[in-house]
């Protein structure tokens, strides 16, 4: 997401050398200006960025660390704007209402989609509206999300007027005591008029807790400028960026906040409908700094791992039992977790490695398809023990699972490295070992100090 921006900070920060040094701290500003702008923030956002950074550098005295704390706090000030962060439920009212608007084009209605599917896996009841009956199939489209994500989506067959679809939806989600019901509007241009008007009556029919403004990151500073638009016209009390993971730059995420005055909740981070992260400034800054994102991962993993389950897991793998039918399992996890680039760039240290991968696909992977097949073409006891895998057995699954001899080997073969290092590592010193590997890719890399 911040790919570009990360490594600019790296060799940005490595210009300052030594202690005292105003030269190396105005060509270091210099620098960051010329990236902060080629990488899509904000020149406004740009001009006081750098003022503060440079003016806490200097208080502090110049030097690497010091410059490097001044740009963390800078970014950290600059991202966070008065208002909630992620979601917020309603503390007068058991039903929280949220109003999705933005311009056509934009995702709106996919978003719409992965924040039910956000708020469905941390256990709530949700309902979405479809009110969008300007576009097309929108509301058919909502349907098909709705049972993908086996959320309701309420609807009025051939009806024209949106504020009678969004009452009726209102009063079915507090009858059916529902936790949250999200409205899916129609996409407009700010410039409207009949369409902003449809969206304040609309507003002022189920009075919603929060309006939602959702942009398009790969508009650029067209996004900031939209969004600003519909604050003034309408008034929103968050934007949701798509896309962002199409985004290299990532710059319209720095400025966007500080523009419009209004927090970036969260942010689509690839097209399926777990990919959907929360917007936090001290995280998003860490992960800019390259210095990965704990707590989001271990939310993230918190929601869909099985604590009993990993217990097993782990004894197995402590005891060298990990079978077929438990890997199966596992990358059914992985899969949940949503994107593999964005994982990975929450790992500390591992920023480098996520800018250089494509994003995994899980559902369209060669590889993974190959050994699912094979673990097809298995028997129960094979997939439980793969210690009876002789050679006849292994010229069965060259028959049943339509891969070469090769292939069979090389699939198993990995199995079995990766089973015997998982249960190396969870042996006495395992970790020690872990730690000293890791130490070893990070000095090869060109890291950010800390």
């Amino acid at each position: 997401m911040f790919d570009l921006l990360t490594t600019s900070f790296k060799s940005v920060i490595g210009k300052i050398r030594y202690q005292d040094d105003g030269k190396a701290l105005s060509n270091a500003v210099g620098e960051l200006k010329k990236s902060f702008l080629k990488y899509d923030v904000h020149h406004k956002t740009t001009k006081e960025l750098l003022e503060k950074i440079e003016l806490k550098t200097k208080q502090s005295g110049i030097g690497q660390d010091n410059f490097l704390k001044a740009l963390r706090e800078s970014l950290s000030d600059i991202l966070t704007v008065k208002g909630n962060q992620g979601f917020v439920y309603s503390a007068t009212s058991p039903l929280t209402t949220i109003l999705m608007t933005g311009l056509q084009g934009s995702g709106k209605t996919t978003t719409t989609g992965k924040l039910a599917n956000y708020l469905k896996q941390r256990n709530k009841k949700v309902l979405i509206a479809a009110a969008d009956l300007q576009r097309l199939a929108a509301v058919e489209q909502l349907k098909q999300i709705g049972a993908q994500i086996e959320v309701e989506v309420f609807f009025v067959e051939n009806e024209t007027n949106p504020i009678k679809v969004v009452e009726l939806a209102k009063q079915k989600a507090i009858d059916g005591l529902y936790d949250v019901l999200l409205v899916d509007t129609a996409g407009r241009l700010a410039i409207d008029e009949e369409l902003m008007l449809q969206l304040k009556n609309i507003k002022e029919a189920i009075t919603p807790n929060e309006i939602f403004y959702v942009a398009d990151s790969l508009t650029g500073h067209d996004a900031t400028k939209t969004a600003i638009t519909f604050q003034e016209k309408i008034g929103i009390d968050g934007v949701i960026l798509t896309k962002f993971d199409g985004d290299t730059k990532g710059g319209v995420a720095i400025s966007l906040s500080h523009q419009t005055k209004v927090p970036l909740r969260f942010v689509g981070v690839g097209e399926k409908m777990e990919n959907l992260e929360v917007f936090i400034p001290d995280r998003i800054v860490s992960r800019l700094m390259g210095a990965g994102d704990i707590e989001g991962l271990a939310e993230k993993t918190s929601l869909l791992i099985d604590n009993k389950k990993a217990k097993e897991v782990t004894k197995k793998i402590k005891k060298g039992e990990f079978n077929f039918n438990d890997f199966i399992e596992q990358l059914e996890m992985i899969k949940k977790l949503g994107s593999m680039k964005s994982i990975i760039g929450m790992i500390p240290g591992m920023s480098g490695m996520a800018s250089q991968i494509k994003d995994m696909d899980f559902d369209n992977s060669v590889e993974l398809k190959r050994i699912k097949a094979l673990i097809s073409s298995m028997t129960p006891k094979e997939r439980e023990n793969p210690d009876l895998l002789n050679i006849s057995r292994k010229k069965r699954l060259v028959k049943g699972s339509g891969l070469s001899e090769v292939q069979v080997n090389k699939i198993l073969k990995q199995f079995h490295n990766a089973s015997k290092m998982a249960k190396k590592m969870s042996s006495k010193g395992g970790m020690k070992d872990m730690q000293r590997m890791m130490a070893q890719m990070n000095s090869s890399q060109a890291q950010i100090p800390r």
